[in-house]
């Protein structure tokens, strides 16, 4: 088990980060702090839009199990599926060892793993690869771009991902969001964006044939940079997939909280 400190700190990024992206998504969004379980929810179809996760420091399996309930019965009354994340180290031992038991019950399936993460960086030299030349997001053609590299990283529809950031302003202007263009094709993406003093990275994802050759590494590094520069924020944190999260400690991220993701039972 890491340090409680830094899963709340993990798990208040993303309470903080995903109610900017999703009232950029649907100002009239499900964004709501229950008791022990925080709303984030557009209902779109980019499913990462819509997310829930549990609040509670140091809950028992009582009230685990409880809450567990409560999202599920969130999750139910929409018309979009979403996660529910679900951050281990906030539970007490013996609210993990029952979790997968206790969201089972609860009509929740497990979904997939991730890692919580977090650095105090040093300063980062500007980055560069062979292969690639970086482009800030500004348009909607690039930010079109930016959401179908996701849907090929992650396996969605490209219709689905575009809903989740077509014609976005947020993105074109307060997200530090670029795309490593490699022989004039968008090959992979990483954004950055400030958030409570410090930067969040946010959808880091390479085109599936393009992977195992440091493209997201460089296009992660040239987010934090220019997020960095442009805000003077050292400290920066993220929320990494299994194919991620090796990636991530050579630019200084250490691990914080294992991340359980659960969605509606089919």
């Amino acid at each position: 088990m890491h340090r409680r400190a830094d899963s709340v700190e993990s798990m208040e990024q993303l309470a903080l980060v995903w109610r900017a992206m999703v009232l950029d998504r649907d100002p009239r969004a499900d964004v709501r702090d229950l008791p022990g379980i925080a709303v984030r929810w557009a209902d779109c179809r980019f499913v990462f839009w819509n997310c829930l996760t549990l609040t509670d420091v140091g809950a028992d399996a009582g009230l685990m199990r409880q809450r567990l309930g409560e999202a599920a019965r969130v999750m139910r009354a929409k018309r979009r599926p979403g996660f529910l994340w679900v951050f281990e180290d906030l539970l007490d031992e013996r609210a993990r060892a029952g979790l997968d038991e206790a969201a089972d019950a609860a009509g929740l399936a497990y979904a997939f793993p991730g890692t919580g993460m977090a650095g105090d960086l040093p300063p980062l030299p500007e980055p560069a690869h062979p292969d690639l030349t970086f482009v800030r997001v500004t348009d909607d053609e690039q930010l079109r771009a930016y959401a179908d590299l996701n849907a090929r990283a992650y396996g969605f529809p490209p219709e689905d991902a575009r809903d989740g950031l077509a014609g976005s302003a947020l993105w074109k202007s307060e997200v530090h969001a670029y795309l490593g263009v490699r022989d004039g094709v968008p090959v992979t993406c990483a954004a950055t964006v400030a958030a409570q003093g410090r930067l969040f990275v946010i959808l880091v994802a390479t085109d599936p044939e393009c992977e195992r050759r440091g493209y997201g590494e460089a296009v992660t590094r040239k987010a934090l940079y220019e997020g960095a520069r442009a805000t003077g924020l050292t400290r920066a944190t993220l929320h990494a997939t299994v194919a991620g999260a090796p990636v991530y400690p050579r630019i200084g991220f250490e691990p914080n909280s294992p991340l359980r993701f659960y969605g509606l039972k089919g």
